[in-house]
């Protein structure tokens, strides 16, 4: 009986590295500026996405996501066109999932039940420009071990920039060191880190941050008591 030859093993390819994943912000002040510099971006690069839209108060951002080379040149497009309207802007050539996802449940506040928490620790950075603290919760949730807890931009804040760590205190420190030094100090408005946070605070943070939908239905039965 003859030996059957010896069948080659398919050859296994390697997968192809998908391309890194950039973001960009521009935030102006004018919002017909914003929507001509927007344009601009849109047609410059084959950018893979572009979401614009007004915020408080009264100010246009166009964030923006591809490739990194295709991201840069959208951006380099928007601030020409928007020339002395450029309030700040922000480039992450390889940005965090946590802060991506954080832009996402911003948008979508019912998600709340989905915010997670590392530790006992809250890390607190107030900006005074939406770009400034995309960048500071990218480098803070790089640079250390915490939970991006929430990165809220404009409304609600008079155009603020609100990033929230949680984790333990020795990494909630580390964060906000590294997320305040990622940003110009003009546009630190404060940071502040507490190390154990109280229940009371914890239920008023880790759901919401905004005091109308803090206080809900249980407001009244609890004061009546």
């Amino acid at each position: 009986m003859s030996k059957r030859p010896p069948q080659a093993r398919p050859r296994r390819t390697k997968p192809e590295l998908a391309s890194p994943v950039a973001l960009a912000l521009i935030e102006f002040g004018s919002i017909a500026t914003g929507m001509h510099a927007g344009d601009a971006m849109a047609k410059k690069a084959p950018i893979a996405r572009l979401v614009a839209g007004t915020v408080q108060p009264g100010k246009y951002l166009v964030l923006i996501s591809g490739s990194v080379a295709d991201v840069e040149e959208s951006l380099k497009a928007g601030r020409a066109a928007g020339a002395s309207q450029v309030i700040d802007f922000v480039f992450l050539p390889q940005v965090h999932p946590a802060v991506v996802e954080a832009i996402a449940a911003g948008a979508a506040p019912d998600r709340a039940e989905e915010r997670a928490v590392r530790g006992p620790s809250l890390g607190v950075i107030e900006t005074g420009s939406v770009a400034a603290a995309i960048h500071a919760a990218d480098a803070g949730v790089k640079g250390a071990e915490v939970s991006l807890l929430e990165l809220r931009l404009a409304d609600g804040l008079h155009g603020r920039g609100l990033v929230l760590y949680t984790g333990e205190v020795q990494d909630v420190e580390a964060a906000v060191d590294i997320g305040t030094r990622a940003i110009d100090s003009s546009l630190l408005v404060n940071q502040i880190v507490i190390p154990q946070l109280h229940d009371e605070m914890s239920a008023n943070v880790i759901t919401h941050t905004r005091f109308g939908a803090n206080v809900g239905e249980g407001w009244s039965s609890t004061v009546d008591e």
